[in-house]
């Protein structure tokens, strides 16, 4: 049968991965689970993110790594630097093209080249976490990723931060 639009391998596997989020996060209300699950899946989907993770709010002002997949990522960081503490002091979502560009970029890998952030809220608008991609290619990530990434998010806010 003929498609007028064809789907893109890299949409075609976004849908895929939230497919297999949706099934095995049903009935899951386990932070720690949900989030390992969820950078467990993105990280084997996509060759080219060399890390997908989460740093979480531990205290009012501060994100602390994990879980992730990839190498170390930077144990702590504030709400006042980088790529990730500005999408956790906005609540909106950080494309980078070329971290080489952003004068505060916390560089935790130096083969990065270009980054996505996504805010993790619960069902009060808190900020619980965030999303942080990263790839060594420069201007991986585009309104694609964006769309798709944050439909995951939303999926994190209606599974595993439910309560209030």
């Amino acid at each position: 049968m003929w498609r007028c639009h064809q789907v893109s391998s890299k949409e075609q596997r976004y849908e895929d991965v939230f497919k297999r989020l949706e099934a095995l996060l049903a009935g899951v209300s386990d932070e720690v689970a949900c989030l390992s699950t969820t950078a467990c899946e993105l990280f084997h989907a996509f060759e080219e993110f060399h890390w997908v993770g989460f740093y979480r709010v531990t205290v009012p002002g501060e994100l602390t790594v994990g879980p992730y997949q990839g190498g170390h990522g930077c144990l702590k960081i504030s709400f006042d630097r980088g790529v990730c503490g500005a999408a956790a002091r906005t609540k909106q979502v950080q494309i980078v093209s070329d971290v080489n560009a952003v004068t505060d970029h916390i560089a935790c890998s130096t083969t990065t080249q270009s980054e996505i952030v996504l805010p993790v809220v619960d069902v009060n608008d808190e900020l619980r976490a965030v999303l942080d991609v990263d790839s060594d290619e420069l201007a991986h990530f585009d309104a694609m990723d964006q769309y798709h990434l944050a439909k995951v998010c939303d999926l994190l806010t209606r599974t595993c931060y439910v309560v209030s």
